[in-house]
């Protein structure tokens, strides 16, 4: 305490004080207790007389608590109760911040968020000198931002964690968290994350195809440091000649730009070629000669060409993973997903009333990143056949089709009933009460439709919820036969199956169609979708890596995120 109360500046404390007369007892000292502490007690007892109505005879000697006089027990003091002025009570009762120790000040100031810090420093000398012990800066640190290497250490380096804070995780603090980098229709995950004494830029790519079920790859592009100067330094690490010298600016909510000032340091000394075959290597592990398909080689310089123009400046848009709901279907999150000579690529899976739905956070020129790529109706369920029947694609385009008839019927029919309702709103027949009636109408079918969800998940998920000694009833899958698949390495059994629709569209996004297919649930951390038009099926695999600051507050924030993204490549 008396360490702490001299790194404030303030003097030793009241409490290191009573120590030193402990201390001083030891040694043979003839007072058992120091002068406030006696005070204390007589005025405690004092009160306790008034509050009895005063008074009350008793024994003045032997020790007697109750009457005129009190003999104190620890030595060999005689206090007269009716001498003692009323108005000594003892030392005052704190009346504000502060008159308390310093040590217990920096435990209070610990607590507080780092942004009031600052007009905690406002209030006086006292408050600004304790505001520079090293332990208040240390603890919102780690409480803020998760850092977990040892602040001591930097600190003996000549960075305090006060200027950590102050400088560098406090400015940067809106970076941290997902982003989609606006590279066309290709798109991409950034993490941004404070890593030691660095909050660095994760770009987060998809496996080698079509390895879906092996973890992400991760390639740095940015880092912000303290460790060579006292203000925070950004530097570009795209290429392969090391760190160097780039900028971040923060203009618009939620969106940010880098820039590098080095552009050199990308080049290769090989030119264009070498980069190439360096880009080829780590993006699809292998060379442009192993890969036979002509079509496919197409893609992929073409994709060569469009992203290397982006490695001088990028503009960053936040994204954010879906809150949790009870009745979902399975936990929603990031998959890898399998799409034929495209690749891997990246796509979000939430849950909207009895939709399920998949949207691209990675693209290609056909459907680019921000588009739903699946939209699953969890209230019509398929059962499938059994084995020797799923192996015949006329069977299982069948039951699909005969779905999507029913759903065409019935939009169909809700298109219908649509102009009457115009029609009344255009001859004033809905005026403020017709528009609370709309209000009400909507919100019954969110009943409804809430009420669907509830029944179609309990009856989904029938195997967790229900049933607690085992896993879900699992039924024989096999894929039909003339469906290709880029990875034959898919599971031999699936808990549910569900109608779908799938985006599909030519080059640049042109002549875009929802086409049906079949979405079928492995397991929580595996799905499948069958494009029955394309004779196609792709393979999605959930993304475990922790991914900090990324969920949405809401789900309303999450929809408007959602509906932006397909504006962006819309």
């Amino acid at each position: 305490m008396a360490v702490c109360a001299r790194l404030c500046g303030v003097g030793q404390s009241r409490r290191c004080r009573r120590r030193q007369r402990q201390n001083q007892q030891d040694q043979g000292s003839d007072s058992d207790m120091d002068e406030e502490e006696e005070e204390q007690i007589v005025g405690q007892r004092q009160g306790d007389e008034v509050v009895a109505g005063g008074g009350g005879g008793g024994p003045d000697s032997g020790g007697a608590t109750a009457g005129p006089s009190v003999a104190c027990e620890h030595g060999s003091c005689h206090v007269n109760r009716g001498s003692l002025d009323r108005t000594s009570t003892g030392p005052p009762h704190p009346q504000s911040l502060a008159e308390l120790p310093p040590e217990l000040l920096v435990e209070i100031f610990s607590f507080l968020p780092g942004t009031a810090l600052p007009n905690v420093a406002l209030v006086g000398k006292k408050f600004r000198q304790i505001l520079n012990t090293e332990t208040i800066w240390r603890r919102r640190c780690m409480k803020e931002f998760g850092t977990k290497e040892d602040l001591r250490k930097m600190e003996v380096g000549g960075v305090s964690s006060r200027d950590l804070y102050v400088k560098l995780l406090h400015p940067y603090r809106h970076i941290l968290g997902l982003w989609q980098p606006d590279i066309g229709p290709y798109g991409g995950l950034l993490n941004v994350v404070v890593d030691g004494l660095f909050i660095i830029g994760w770009m987060y790519l998809p496996p080698h195809d079509p390895r879906v079920e092996d973890p992400m790859r991760r390639r740095p592009l940015f880092r912000i440091h303290m460790l060579e100067s006292q203000k925070a330094t950004v530097e570009c690490m795209y290429g392969h000649k090391g760190p160097h010298k780039g900028d971040i600016q923060t203009g618009k909510k939620d969106e940010f730009s880098t820039k590098c000032n080095q552009t050199d340091h990308h080049r290769m000394p090989g030119g264009r070629q070498e980069e190439f075959r360096t880009w080829l290597e780590e993006e699809w592990g292998r060379t442009l000669e192993e890969i036979f398909h002509e079509h496919m080689q197409e893609l992929i310089l073409m994709k060569f060409i469009y992203t290397s123009q982006y490695d001088n400046c990028l503009t960053y848009r936040r994204i954010y993973l879906p809150p949790v709901m009870p009745s979902d279907l399975l936990h929603p999150g990031l998959f890898k997903g399998t799409y034929g000579s495209h690749g891997l690529e990246i796509v979000v899976l939430s849950f909207h009333g009895t939709s399920a739905r998949a949207t691209k956070l990675t693209g290609d020129p056909n459907v680019p990143a921000g588009q739903l790529t699946l939209d699953v109706d969890l209230s019509r369920p398929v059962v499938l056949p059994d084995l020797e029947h799923q192996r015949n694609i006329e069977e299982l385009s069948r039951l699909v089709l005969g779905v999507h008839a029913e759903v065409q019927r019935e939009e169909q029919q809700q298109a219908k009933d649509t102009p009457a309702t115009v029609r009344g709103a255009a001859e004033g027949a809905c005026g403020d009460a017709g528009a609370a009636e709309e209000v009400e109408d909507e919100e019954e079918e969110e009943e409804e439709e809430e009420e669907e969800r509830v029944t179609c998940s309990n009856s989904c998920q029938s195997g967790r919820s229900s049933s607690s000694t085992g896993p879900p009833d699992a039924q024989p899958f096999v894929l039909p036969l003339g469906v290709m698949a880029r990875n034959e390495v898919y599971p031999r059994t699936c808990r549910k199956c569900f109608y779908g629709t799938g985006l599909i569209a030519g080059h640049g996004f042109t002549s875009p169609e929802r086409t049906p297919g079949l979405f079928v649930l492995f397991d929580e951390d595996r799905f499948g979708f069958i494009w029955l038009e394309l004779k196609s099926f792709s393979l999605y695999s959930r993304l475990t890596d922790h991914l900090a600051h990324a969920h949405a507050p809401n789900m309303e924030r999450f929809e408007a995120m959602l509906c932006n993204m397909q504006s962006w490549t819309s």
